[in-house]
């Protein structure tokens, strides 16, 4: 699927490996790039779905919002827009790196 990131802190953060406004830990940064490598590599929901350590989940309240688990605190958001009526494929935008608390 295509990535898109729309957040320039995030774009900063993923094109030169630091931000100023994301001071986050080695281990969340390396996650966070392979979290995106996973996602552009999905043909599909599906692939998204059947990796359970992504914890791949719709938000509650937003339209078309998502979230990848990069650890067991840090989450990916995202928004897709969808290319088919079956919901399955879509150009994925990263919104937002979050500190996510209870699972």
């Amino acid at each position: 699927m295509e990535v898109l990131i729309k957040n320039n802190k995030l774009k900063e953060l993923y094109v030169k490996g630091k931000s100023k406004k994301y001071k986050i830990p080695q281990e969340i940064l390396k996650n966070f790039f392979m979290g995106i490598q996973q996602l552009e590599a999905a043909n599909s929901i599906y692939d998204l779905w059947k990796t359970a350590s992504l914890n791949f989940e719709k938000l509650k309240g937003f339209e078309n919002m998502y979230s990848i688990r990069l650890t067991k605190q840090w989450r990916l958001e995202m928004k897709i827009k969808w290319q088919n009526e079956e919901k399955t494929k879509g150009i994925i935008d990263i919104m937002e790196l979050s500190k996510h608390y209870g699972d």
